[in-house]
């Protein structure tokens, strides 16, 4: 167990403006001291000298939220070689858990973490870090491309005549194109309508083209970094990155099993009298499982062990849904292994 490795454990819980942090005692988990500092340089460096005074021997730092409020903080004690490590935010359950503070939380955080085996480290800067943020902002594109979609569909079922009727037939790249060359001179009604499905078509067209370009450039850095995940079948750009990304770098995740409970694709019991079968997990990291739900799809259509392996196993009883369910745990295993044999993350 990490408290038999430790003497003190800070625990950490960040804000905005400012982190709480709690110091306990290994293996005790006894309270030492509290303190709160201010979410900048100034304040990382006074969580240093308080973790200095107050944990003067082995201690680790214990943080929440080492991709939002606690990254700055994560960032500048691992530069100072101080061992932190990520920690889920704690539940609070029963009578004492609706006692709620942020002295209260970081205590929960130290405590939290002395219950742990191995807890998973913060995910690695540099390439993987430019690889989420162009992740996110694909996908805010994509996002604000779908609702300025919906809202054109939505403004051709309504708008007057004759354009409704020159416009719904048209495909949607026709369509598109011929609203951004649409000349506006008409009767008020018709003006105002054709002013905003033109715009509606320029947005369209700049969010689409700003997708493309986030996909090139994800392509580009993830054919550098991890060229074996983009030749295994039924794995793009946007899949791949997705997995460096969640999975980080070798070791932060003691095992293929915890990489599984991540994506969320560890298999929970669902048994109830005579039926005994299992279901997916519905936590873990959202993104990395919705980045593994499209390598399944087309292996399906095109991958000749993954068209047996459903065969096989609908032919034994079970549907089609649970076979996937089997197929995205295999799929979490074979990708933990690759990733971590990698020589480039190494």
């Amino acid at each position: 167990m990490l408290a038999d490795q430790l003497d003190y454990v800070i625990g950490v819980d960040t804000h905005r403006d400012r982190h709480a942090l709690a110091v306990v005692a290994c293996p005790s988990g006894a309270r030492v001291f509290e303190a709160s500092v201010e979410g900048c340089a100034g304040g990382y460096a006074e969580a240093l000298a308080l973790a200095e005074r107050w944990a003067p021997a082995r201690r680790a730092f214990a943080i929440e939220g080492t991709g939002s409020y606690g990254k700055g903080l994560a960032r500048f004690l691992q530069a100072r070689g101080e061992l932190v490590l990520e920690i889920d935010r704690p539940r609070r359950e029963g009578r004492s858990g609706r006692v709620k503070s942020d002295p209260l939380d970081a205590l929960r955080a130290a405590r939290a973490l002395l219950a742990e085996d191995r807890p998973a480290c913060p995910r690695a800067g540099g390439e993987r870090e430019v690889l989420r943020v162009l992740l996110v902002t694909r996908r805010s594109a994509v996002d604000a491309r779908k609702v300025a979609l919906n809202q054109l569909r939505a403004l051709l079922v309504t708008c007057p005549e004759p354009l409704r009727a020159q416009l719904r037939s048209l495909s949607r790249a026709r369509l598109l194109a011929r609203l951004e060359q649409a000349d506006r001179a008409a009767a008020d009604e018709l003006a105002g309508t054709l002013l905003v499905l033109q715009l509606l078509a320029r947005r369209i067209a700049a969010l689409t083209l700003e997708e493309r370009s986030l996909t090139r450039e994800l392509h580009e850095r993830t054919s550098r970094i991890a060229p074996q995940l983009l030749a295994e079948p039924g794995i793009g750009p946007i899949s791949a990155a997705q997995t460096l990304v969640s999975w980080s770098h070798p070791g932060r995740l003691r095992s293929e099993a915890a990489f599984a409970r991540l994506a969320g694709t560890a298999p929970i019991p669902a048994s109830s009298g005579r039926t005994v079968r299992h279901r997916l997990d519905r936590g873990g990291d959202r993104q990395l499982n919705r980045a593994l739900h499209p390598i399944i799809v087309s292996r399906r259509e095109t991958h000749p062990e993954t068209i047996a392996y459903i065969d096989r196993r609908t032919s034994e009883g079970k549907t089609v849904r649970e076979a996937i369910r089997c197929l995205k745990r295999y799929l979490a295993r074979s990708l933990f292994r690759l990733l971590e044999e990698m020589p480039q993350a190494a």
